[in-house]
């Protein structure tokens, strides 16, 4: 079982915002002035990048992200990504992990916001200013932009390898348009659900539960280590809009061994405080969903169960005592 190996030094935006350049959310490398040496569209893999010793291909040393041929002209190469939702960009991640003797010395960030993909006439906003880049390391950016994107132009300058690229943001949608008698997944990433803090994911990360469809497997979800000591695991989660609950689901899928013996979920609409203050708060919300026996591998669907708290904006979901949950759906109305 792989321990996750969460960087110490990653600011909080990369554990609390959903990454809009993920493919399994449907984001896409579109074009690249150059990827002889490796493919741009491996630079978005959700997977952290991996080195092969005395790997080669046709065109040499196999690596894994984007990478291009060393440059002998003018100018400098680039790459167009088409995020998998219109969002706010908050913070990026360019990740030159592997990349020793061949990264780019800087790289900038453009970001545009058109309904079609960009052509000749798309006018490109800069939204990270050329910065120096180092080899095997993550460089975290907060962004400070405000106004939403739909895809994002990569530079380098002037040539070499990016292992992965992340662009942590909130997803848009027009709340105005939704039905406040249609039913959603107020959670999900997808209408801007994040988790705001969580007391252990040794073996996968808690922002996964709020992911679309099931987990592809046991490392796909939000799992502790095991517990020795009294008490009980739990995550704090802001919802992307407030609502009133009528639905949820807890899927164990793929946690046969590992899953929750009982879950419970706390809530509360809050007014006040700040992100951090919430974790004391939360142990004292009222309840949602009283504690429920789990299964293992299960989608499990609560109605009756729920008590009629009103409207709320933050949940704590509570494991008993530990284990490993795949994914977290909370349907609601829009209040």
């Amino acid at each position: 079982m792989a321990i996750i190996q969460l960087d110490p030094n990653a600011p909080e935006f990369t554990r609390r915002y959903m990454n809009l350049a993920d493919p399994r959310l449907g984001a896409q490398a579109l074009s690249a002035s150059d990827d002889f040496f490796a493919p741009v569209a491996r630079m978005l893999d959700p997977e952290p990048a991996v080195f092969v010793p005395g790997k080669y291909d046709d065109h040499g040393k196999w690596m894994d992200g984007w990478e291009s041929r060393r440059k002998r002209v003018a100018g400098n190469d680039h790459a167009v990504v088409r995020l998998a939702r219109r969002g706010v960009i908050l913070g990026v991640d360019i990740d030159t992990s592997h990349f020793t003797g061949n990264y780019p010395p800087a790289a900038s960030l453009q970001a545009c916001d058109c309904e079609g993909d960009p052509g000749a006439s798309t006018e490109w906003v800069e939204i990270l200013p050329s910065v120096n880049l180092q080899g095997n390391s993550h460089h975290y950016h907060a962004i400070n932009a405000t106004q939403p994107f739909t895809h994002v132009r990569l530079n380098i300058y002037p040539d070499g390898g990016v292992a992965r690229l992340r662009l942590y943001g909130q997803p848009q949608r027009d709340w105005a348009r939704v039905s406040r008698s249609e039913l959603l997944d107020l959670v999900s990433v997808e209408n801007g659900g994040y988790v705001v803090a969580t007391n252990n994911q040794h073996f996968g990360l808690a922002s996964n539960l709020l992911m679309p469809g099931r987990g592809v497997n046991m490392g796909d979800g939000w799992e502790t280590r095991r517990r020795r000591e009294p008490g009980n695991d739990w995550c704090v989660i802001a919802l992307g809009q407030p609502g009133k609950i009528e639905k949820i689901e807890v899927d164990t899928c793929h946690f046969k061994g590992n899953y929750p013996d009982r879950c419970s979920i706390q809530a509360a609409f809050v007014t006040g405080g700040t992100e951090t203050s919430l974790i004391t708060q939360s142990m004292f919300w009222p309840v949602l969903l009283p504690e429920q026996p789990l299964k293992m591998d299960l989608q499990h669907y609560f109605e009756k169960e729920i008590a009629q708290l009103g409207p709320i904006s933050h949940i704590r979901y509570n494991m008993h005592p530990d284990g490993g949950t795949s994914r977290l759906r909370l349907w609601g109305n829009l209040v």
